[in-house]
């Protein structure tokens, strides 16, 4: 097979389940690049060993005819917050480097459960908040090392793009699986909140974190989402709804789906070239029997600010007990963040509740106009690293003016990349629904995938020397 390692999930397993390849095989093929492209810093740990051995276990199941669906035999990896037993749960932080799992997260049990090979832990900024910290470095943006790669998901989008894992699962609270999967060209799904248990994660802000995957094709998405989405005792926040046949819905087309635009918004403040892909998203898939309507999206001024507020208080609750004690253990953003929530009353907390519930009402309603919203991801292009490292308040509000909005609200969002910028970097947009309506993004981001040619192109991958080695 011509590099492999490019292919997609749901392509490879086809070839594994047909035995045209084993998963020994794309499993040494995947840990060989890792370590060829190991100046990428994608990956924190690997466990070379179990993969291999999970990967001989699903080539014998295979071959007694014990095929357990699109994720077996197929390699992927894990954010480093998310529980594998036996393993470090580091989520980016020095201090955390013993704090091993003595058990799975449900994410990772229901991988195993769906024989997936898991490769290993994957970089992210430090507690899934701000900052790339010591010792674990910044990942390499495969297609331009002098670009972010976006964070805090940062490791499962360089890894994905280039082609380290055929998928992985991330968390997003504000924008970190959209972030990092638009800066590095690949899909990604933030689903409802509540569709995957948060078992065995460790947390940045329990009432906004959300589990999803990142992967090189829509289908691949939605094969990761079937696996391990589903009610779970030990997580009371998990919903208790089926998400239905997903990759069914990715192969249904756009014929009568409604999609929703706001003009003023997307061509207000934003990049020309990401308004003009998100134009020539809804002209495409119009053209394929969609509907057109033009709806007009609440006020989101200052909801960046709205979303830190509320963001720093979960935080706060989540390292109480170290934070303030051990201060000089962490790095100058999450401090900040830790810092915010201390200047903030129980009525301040409160008045941010009560407004993160207004907002998500009026998105809410919008589905009863639409199926589909169709948006940017950033309202700039992807910034330089260099200038990333010392974002201010300005880039901060660019890149997370359409990410934050629905981790407050909850509502699943896919990203797809959408066209290359004039600095050769992906622009991206998100197809956004209602409450666990995945299906309707999934099928909106799929007819897009199909019709552009910008999921078939290649990263270089560069060495770079800020990333941490393996």
């Amino acid at each position: 097979m011509n590099e492999p390692h490019f292919q997609g999930l749901v392509e490879i397993a086809r070839r594994i389940a047909a035995r045209e390849i084993t998963a020994r095989e794309v499993t040494e093929h995947q840990l060989d690049r890792i370590a060829t492209h190991a100046d990428l810093g994608a990956f924190v740990a690997l466990r070379a060993e179990a993969a291999l051995a999970e990967a001989a276990r699903a080539d014998t199941e295979i071959a007694a005819g014990q095929h357990r669906g699109p994720l077996h035999g197929v390699p992927v990896a894990l954010k480093d917050v998310i529980d594998l037993a036996g393993m470090a749960t580091t989520a980016g932080m020095a201090m955390r480097a013993g704090a091993i799992a003595e058990r799975d997260a449900t994410v990772t049990s229901r991988l195993r459960a769906a024989g997936a090979v898991i490769l290993g832990k994957l970089n992210l900024t430090e507690g899934a908040f701000g900052d790339h910290r010591p010792p674990f470095g910044t990942p390499v943006n495969p297609w331009d090392a002098r670009f972010w790669p976006g964070a805090s998901s940062s490791g499962n989008g360089v890894a994905t793009a280039a082609g380290l894992c055929f998928g992985s699962i991330g968390t997003d609270t504000g924008g970190s699986i959209r972030m990092p999967a638009a800066a590095n060209g690949v899909a990604g799904l933030k689903p409802t909140r509540g569709r995957i248990s948060r078992h065995g994660v460790f947390p940045l802000a329990r009432t906004l974190d959300h589990l999803g995957p990142m992967a090189r094709r829509v289908e691949d998405l939605a094969a990761i989402l079937a696996a391990v989405a589903g009610p779970d005792p030990e997580d009371p926040t998990c919903a208790h709804l089926p998400p239905g046949d997903l990759l069914a819905a990715t192969a249904s087309g756009v014929q009568g789906l409604r999609l929703g635009v706001d003009p003023g918004l997307v061509g207000t403040a934003v990049d020309p070239e990401i308004s003009a892909a998100v134009m020539e998203a809804m002209r495409l898939l119009c053209a394929s029997g969609a509907e057109r309507h033009e709806v007009r999206f609440p006020d989101i001024r200052n909801v960046v600010d709205l979303w830190f507020d509320i963001c720093a208080v979960d935080a706060a609750q989540v390292h109480a007990g170290t934070w303030p004690g051990r201060r000089a253990s962490y790095g100058p953003a999450l401090s900040a963040c830790l810092e915010h929530a201390s200047t903030l009353s129980a009525q301040d907390y409160h008045a941010a509740i009560l407004r993160r519930e207004d907002l998500a009402g009026w998105i809410e309603a919008l589905f009863s106009e639409v199926d589909v919203l169709v948006m940017p991801v950033f309202a700039r292009l992807v910034p330089a690293a260099a200038r990333a490292d010392k974002m201010d308040a300005t880039m901060i509000e660019e890149l997370h003016r359409f990410t934050c909005p629905f981790t407050l609200s909850g509502h699943p969002c896919a990203v797809v990349r959408a066209g290359t910028d004039r600095n050769g970097m992906p622009i991206a947009i998100q197809f956004v629904a209602a409450r666990f309506k995945e299906a309707h993004c999934l099928r909106a981001a799929s007819a897009f995938e199909g019709q552009t040619p910008w999921h078939e192109l290649r990263p270089p991958c560069p060495s770079g020397k800020q990333g941490a080695k393996v």
